[in-house]
């Protein structure tokens, strides 16, 4: 497309602020927390938004019911030729709670100091819509795309897309696509958009020791009996070392080192270690040895004691040698980590560690791999140029830490790269009562997905 025909866009973008954020107004309304039954109606209700919306642009949706709450799925004309671009979000939305800490209802939109407050402001209704408004754009400026866009919102990204794997599996074909487009992750920070490149995996396991059939007098028994909290604290401590080192058996094996441009990437953030540690209120950091908090966050496999239970927790003293003692703890896995392994690893560390005396229990819960999305990718390039367009500057590239196990879904299945590009800001107090979105970021937000048609639809693909 010829650049007259982007900049008619991006004017048009320009004057239809006002209108994007009454749209975007009326979405947050709708309570669509997917988490709570009572609310399915108002989940759907969402999705018909959606639906209604998307029809209005020219195109044809369709709701698609599931055993669950519905998927909703649109595309523009396909362009010969051109790469196809699959968008990615969801309409539902976290449980308010606790109401008593919203400065004004959760769903009751109000604008304060250029930011608008309700559930589901930045996750993911307003960045998803970002992308819904770009393709509104093109369409009443231009009447068609340069590209083929495909939509696939989903409700219930909140409550673990259940139903959303199958059916990426059952229709891969009718969702093939070039990359996927993601908007449900955040600038790197204030002014500093930023292109999420690489996503950790999870193995998260709950242990659970068992010793007496009764918990027993701490003086009479103690010395006698072996204690299962002692045990589960030996056990635990034996899968980390003072250097942070994992010591599980083949742990490190699969591990792909951060190659020297990314060590540079992450070390030329505006990253500040004594604010970081300030916010938290801390006084230090500790991690695996050689690595910077950044790369640590980011790029590193960890592992993390998220629970512990063991006997008295009530007030004051009670002599007591405990029964049972249990814990439950992660593994933040880089890509190419298997979390099967992981579990024989991890299996092959502790079953020599059980004491006399004592049985254990061990339960998986789930698990998924990191991804990584080659930086010399051209999808990656035209989405940095598209950003610049957008925020008036170049993006850093960056990791997170935590897991979004369907991303590897659509990688894996669809076979294409995928494109995690955040609008949000880490304050936006996702999950949290007084979640906002900068409105000077969604409209950014829309400016750069309005350029990205146009930069992926210029991409040779015989390069």
């Amino acid at each position: 497309m010829t650049k007259s025909t982007v900049n008619r866009v991006l004017d048009l973008v320009e004057k239809q602020q006002e209108q994007y954020v009454v749209d975007l107004s009326e979405l947050l309304r709708i309570p669509s927390i997917s988490a709570d039954s009572k609310y399915a109606p108002d989940v759907k209700r969402a999705a018909g938004w959606l639906v209604e919306h998307l029809g209005g642009m020219g195109l044809s949706p369709e709701l698609i019911e599931t055993a669950g709450h519905p998927l909703v799925y649109a595309e523009t004309a396909p362009v010969p030729g051109a790469p196809v671009a699959l968008v990615y979000g969801h309409y539902d939305v976290q449980p308010p709670d606790p109401l008593d800490k919203w400065t004004n209802p959760p769903f009751e939109p109000t604008i304060r100091d250029g930011r608008i407050y309700a559930r589901g402001a930045t996750d993911d209704k307003g960045q998803m819509l970002t992308h819904v408004k770009s393709v509104e754009a093109w369409m009443k400026s231009n009447g068609s795309l340069p590209l083929q866009v495909k939509f696939l919102i989903e409700g219930e990204e909140e409550v673990g897309s259940e139903h959303l794997e199958s059916y990426l599996r059952e229709h891969a074909e009718k969702l093939a696509c070039d990359c996927v487009v993601i908007s449900d992750t955040s600038q790197f920070a204030p002014g500093v958009p930023a292109i999420t490149y690489g996503l950790r995996g999870i193995a998260y396991y709950e242990v659970h020791l068992t010793g007496p059939n009764r918990d027993l007098h701490s003086g009479v028994f103690g010395g006698g009996v072996t204690n299962p909290a002692i045990a589960l604290s030996k056990m635990l401590a034996a899968i980390i070392d003072d250097e942070g080192r994992i010591q599980l058996p083949g742990f490190y094996d699969d591990v792909v080192p951060l190659t020297e441009r990314e060590r540079e990437e992450f070390q030329g953030l505006p990253f500040d270690q004594n604010a970081f540690e300030q916010e938290l209120g801390i006084n230090g950091v500790t991690g695996e040895a050689g690595f910077s908090t950044l790369e640590r966050r980011w790029a590193r496999p960890t592992f993390d004691v998220c629970g512990l239970t063991s006997g008295y927790q009530g007030e004051g003293a009670k002599t007591v040698l405990p029964s049972q003692a249990s814990a439950k703890f992660s593994f933040r896995l880089v890509p190419q980590q298997d979390p099967k392994k992981v579990t024989a690893g991890l299996k092959k560390l502790l079953e020599p560690l059980v004491p006399a005396g004592i049985t254990m229990e061990l339960v998986d819960y789930h698990g998924a791999p990191g991804i990584v999305i080659p930086l010399e990718s051209p999808y990656l390039s035209a989405a940095a140029d598209a950003i610049e367009v957008g925020f008036g500057k170049r993006p850093v590239f960056m990791r997170e830490g935590g897991s979004i196990p369907i991303v590897n879904k659509f990688a894996e299945i669809l076979d294409a790269d995928v494109l995690l590009l955040g609008w949000g800001q880490n304050d936006d107090n996702l999950h949290s009562p007084n979640e906002k979105f900068t409105l000077a970021d969604f409209q950014r937000g829309i400016r750069t997905s309005a350029a990205l048609w146009d930069k992926l639809a210029k991409i040779n693909q015989d390069t």
